[in-house]
């Protein structure tokens, strides 16, 4: 992993209605939705700025609290969960993959910021 190993490379804004969700940024901000295959009814989002990082409507079912996070590329996510617990943060979503070789953990700092980290499958940079 090159370039992006610590600087963010996803969005995801978790929603019980990702429907209007999908409405609010279109008609906001100009962005664009691609349903994902997969288990959950994920949405890629594309924002119309060449050079921004890309992000994800997450249904969330309400069965958690709605969010909006950053994603931070790292190298191992496991031992980045390890030293952001020694630094006084915490692991709220322990690593997990995600398939195809991803693998995150969502954490909050010590001030109670969530955020979180990724490890983009082998080959690719974000």
């Amino acid at each position: 992993m090159a370039t992006m190993t610590h600087g963010i490379g996803w969005f995801e804004i978790g929603t019980d209605n990702p429907e209007a969700a999908q409405q609010f940024y279109g008609s906001v901000f100009g962005w664009t939705f691609a349903a994902e295959d997969g288990p959950v009814p994920y949405h890629v989002v594309t924002t119309p700025a060449p050079d921004s990082i890309k992000g994800g409507i997450f249904p969330t079912g309400g069965q958690l609290p709605n969010y909006a996070v950053f994603y931070i590329v790292v190298q191992d996510v496991a031992a980045t969960c390890v030293s952001a617990e020694a630094a006084g943060g915490k692991v709220v979503v322990p690593p997990t993959e995600a398939g195809g070789g991803l693998v995150f953990a969502q954490l909050l700092d010590p001030s109670g910021n969530r955020f979180a980290v990724y490890t983009p499958p082998a080959g690719q940079d974000s």
